[in-house]
């Protein structure tokens, strides 16, 4: 942007120019209304997307953590029956009691460690089921909100391509505006439009009143603002306040 010239421009210059700025920014206002809740709609639905992608990941960890204990118990199954034949091989060459007591228990012992892995393993495929379930659940509410997603975008770029050459336009006569605009006015200016809900920084008089809040203006106040020497604000709301008639005029 250009450096601006504020010791040439008088302060009617300026309110007049302050004014245009509203004037092109409300309507830059009204193009983006236009386009509705749409990218706020379409952040909160890729934030949904990436956090359901983030909780599959997760599932799909945890199933596989699952499945590596269901192999690891298969495992312990086969090594233990592995034991149980050689035990009950050496239980044909035993040669005393003390060594049958000894087989007996291990052989005892192995069977129960069977059991309770292939218990394990029951209640693990049992978990398999459910996660596999809860998974196959996620991906197709990850598939409606990614094709929702795709709607609504496409939306988005259709009013986007409608109102863009307009937008830009506008935008083009704003920075010419701001050029001879004080950056202390500018900035209070911007100030104001973040904090009221229309975006009316600057206002005229209306029916003896502030645009903005519409509070009666005293009429030796209306006749300073009318005179456009310096810049009034309104009392109340604090708006920058103009005679949009005799500006322009």
């Amino acid at each position: 942007m250009a450096k601006k010239k504020v010791s040439v421009v008088s302060v009617e210059d300026r309110l007049k120019a302050l004014y245009q700025l509203q004037t092109i920014d409300s309507q830059v206002d009204k193009i983006r209304i236009v386009r509705g809740e749409l990218p706020v709609e379409i952040e909160d639905l890729e934030d949904l997307v990436v956090g359901l992608q983030k909780r599959l990941e997760k599932l799909n960890s945890e199933l596989d953590e699952i499945n590596n204990d269901i192999s690891s118990k298969k495992n312990a199954i086969l090594d233990a029956e592995a034991l149980v034949k050689k035990y009950e091989k050496q239980l044909k060459n035993i040669k005393n009691n003390r060594e049958f007591s000894s087989l007996t228990k291990e052989l005892e012992y192995k069977g129960l460690e069977i059991q309770l892995n292939e218990k394990h393993i029951s209640e693990l495929q049992a978990k398999v089921l459910h996660k596999k379930e809860v998974i196959n659940e996620l991906k197709g509410e990850i598939s409606d909100r990614e094709g929702e997603l795709s709607v609504k975008n496409k939306e988005l770029a259709e009013i986007v391509k409608e109102t863009e050459k307009e937008e830009k336009l506008l935008l083009k006569k704003s920075d010419k505006a701001q050029a001879i605009i004080e950056e202390r006015l500018l900035s209070a200016y911007t100030r104001i439009r973040t904090k009221v809900k229309n975006g009316l920084a600057v206002v005229s008089i209306d029916r003896d009143a502030c645009g903005g809040c519409f509070n009666k203006i005293p009429p030796q106040r209306q006749l300073d603002i009318q005179m456009h020497k310096k810049v009034i604000v309104c009392e109340h709301c604090g708006r920058i306040i103009v005679d949009a008639n005799s500006l322009v005029a």
